[in-house]
């Protein structure tokens, strides 16, 4: 295990090395994948080309068709350079596919290393429909963060939220079933929300280019617009759907689900809704509000989940502040989240993928089965929790410090306290809980306990280093951000303060440490209200409705259809018997007077001369009477 990790080590450093160097030279990346002149080669159509063509790879190139197609994309995605790109004339509109700029290069590199960690991570995964699903999903989020306009950006932010369900789904579970279908129900009014924002955009401007909307002069428009993208960035009160749909996703599906919906409508926000000042408000909302639902709950890929809104906190908030610093470190912070919550969520999951089991209560004491997984867990706690020379620090104390240039000090103190709370669940709960505590588990749980498969271990270790090479070597993200990069992280007093706050969580966590014990309770969320108003509306259709239409049917039935059904039966009598017995009978007579006649045309020339003048004679004879 030690090569294993030396080795990841190794390629995880040249890797940063390497995109320490071209993210100050992104003009001279092109020539990494040159092209012929004239096409452009979008990295979401190597990942929808290759989604498609998996089902034809034999199984024994499976896994390097799988690992094959995600480095491809992050190749082609190193190769970008700045510029527009991928110009499209459909109708009258001009649709965008490559705006090529400095924010839209930091969240494509980090998407693509993402994508790749998490294909690695389910690699011996058989289903090939969820493979496809996972590109499909993240084919989405690129398509979005390259597009130029907003038909584009709904277009493929459509395509994310109902390819993304099929990860959810694929767990097979009612309660996943239930979920996904709760999750779809509310991306698709976020959806028609955009879209009518979209619309009504276009019309009072006669533009569809995405760009930074008037945030100080806001239309219904950029209201609905922002609606649409806040929605997928889980901002309370619009925020339910995530902890639902995160923690019942499959155990490699939430790695991505993690990853991709809350940056992607992070970049939206910032591309579109930077210094919109709401979102301060709603920043620091979410990130106190994920931080006292992680705390309550009981479910360990939940309380991830919780914790991604409390994150996500952060970058909103970076992102209402406005400035260069505050961009930055919302971007910062995006890279970042996306390695350390995709890494929690991979330990968790391996857990939940051995073992069966995800909740804290049924958990303990699985150090001794799952050494490894407790590192790398404990290292994406640490980088969550702002831990010196771990990722989260060099990020997240980029949007407080922001914080206070731009005075918003209430803003600045409410996101350290919410950093406090972070430490106090991700970093310690989560570890002590699984891993050490009281061994809650039962036997079969227990003796299925073990070190997951190599790849996950992989997927693991990289994210591991990555985490720590960002908070090491702070210039390998700087350099990749959107402005200028003014800020250092390691001065004694940012080090002394983040450290007492820190040393004071870990000593209120196990002072309290009975306290804290997880209980199998069931925290009411704001998914109550749909939840119940969704059965209110099933009883009412079952019941009072289906009960009016059964009387309107039986109404129907006795005065209007066994009425109508009589008179066609006497209507079908006279057709049958009377209508056709005279024209049936009538016909029959003909045909058999018509029958006589022709066999007299088939006898000898004497017998039809003797009729002939016999039948002269008869009427001879009556006109000699007659007369």
């Amino acid at each position: 295990m030690s090569e294993l990790l030396t080795l990841f080590a190794t390629v995880a450093s040249g890797i940063g090395n390497t995109a320490a160097n071209v993210a100050g030279l992104w003009p001279l990346a092109s020539g990494f994948w040159p092209l012929p002149s004239g096409l452009w080669l979008h990295p979401a159509v190597i990942l929808l080309l290759g989604g498609a063509l998996l089902p034809l790879v034999p199984s024994r190139l499976k896994m390097s068709y799988l690992l094959l197609i995600p480095l491809l994309v992050f190749a082609r995605t190193l190769a970008l350079s700045k510029g527009v790109y991928g110009e499209v004339t459909f109708l009258n509109w001009t649709l965008t596919f490559g705006r090529v700029d400095g924010l839209s290069l930091v969240f494509g590199y980090i998407m693509a290393v993402a994508c790749f960690i998490g294909t690695l991570y389910g690699a011996h995964v058989k289903r090939d429909a969820e493979h496809i699903a996972a590109w499909t999903y993240v084919a989405g989020s690129l398509g979005t963060i390259y597009a130029g306009d907003l038909l584009t950006v709904f277009l493929f932010w459509e395509l994310m939220a109902f390819s993304s369900v099929f990860l959810i789904w694929f767990r097979g579970r009612n309660e996943s079933l239930n979920a996904g279908y709760r999750y779809l129900l509310v991306h698709v009014a976020g959806g028609v929300a955009l879209l009518a924002g979209i619309m009504m955009h276009v019309h009072a401007t006669g533009s569809w280019a995405f760009n930074l909307f008037d945030v100080h002069h806001p239309t219904a428009a950029t209201w609905l617009i922002m609606g649409g993208f806040i929605l997928n960035a889980a901002v309370p009160p619009l925020h339910a759907w995530l902890p639902d749909a995160y923690g019942e996703g499959t155990f490699n599906g939430s790695v991505f689900l993690s990853a991709f919906t809350t940056k992607t409508a992070v970049y939206a926000l910032c591309r579109g809704f930077a210094g919109m000042e709401i979102l301060v408000a709603l920043g620091v909302i979410m990130a106190l509000y994920g931080v006292v639902y992680a705390v309550l709950e009981n479910d360990s890929r939940r309380l991830l989940a919780y914790h991604i809104i409390s994150q996500v906190g952060y970058m909103v908030a970076g992102v209402g502040l406005g400035t260069e610093m505050a961009i930055n470190g919302a971007c910062a912070h995006a890279f970042a989240h996306i390695l350390y919550k995709g890494l929690l969520f991979m330990g968790c999951g391996a857990v939940l993928h051995m073992t069966g089991q995800s909740k804290f209560t049924e958990l303990g004491g699985l150090y001794k089965k799952m050494p490894w997984t407790f590192v790398f867990t404990l290292i994406g706690g640490l980088s969550i929790s702002a831990f010196p020379l771990f990722s989260g620090f060099v990020s997240k104390s980029m949007i407080v410090a922001a914080g206070y240039e731009e005075h918003k000090l209430w803003a600045a103190y409410l996101l350290m306290l919410a950093s406090a709370g972070t430490f106090l669940h991700t970093g310690l709960k989560v570890p002590y809980f699984i891993w050490f505590g009281k061994n809650n588990c039962q036997p079969d749980t227990w003796k299925r306990a073990a070190e997951p498969p190599w790849n996950m271990m992989a997927a693991m270790a990289i994210a591991s280093v990555l985490c720590i090479y960002i908070g090491c070597y702070t210039p390998y993200l700087y350099r990749m951000l959107p402005y200028p990069v003014v800020y250092e992280p390691y001065t004694s007093y940012h080090v002394s303060e983040t450290l007492l706050i820190l040393c004071f969580t870990g000593l209120g966590f196990f002072l309290l440490l009975k306290k804290l014990v997880p209980t199998a309770t069931i925290s009411v969320d704001l998914d109550w209200p749909y939840r119940m108003g969704g059965r209110a509306f099933l009883w009412l259709a079952r019941k009072p409705v289906q009960a009016f239409d059964n009387v309107v049917g039986e109404i129907y039935r006795a005065g209007g259809l066994v009425p109508l059904m009589r008179s066609a039966n006497v209507v079908d009598w006279f057709d049958r018997v009377v209508i056709d017995g005279v024209v049936d009978g009538f016909a029959g007579s003909f045909r058999r007077l018509g029958s006589r006649l022709r066999s007299t045309q088939r006898g000898a020339l004497q017998e039809n001369l003797a009729l002939t003048f016999g039948a002269a004679a008869v009427l001879a004879v009556a006109f000699v009477i007659w007369f």
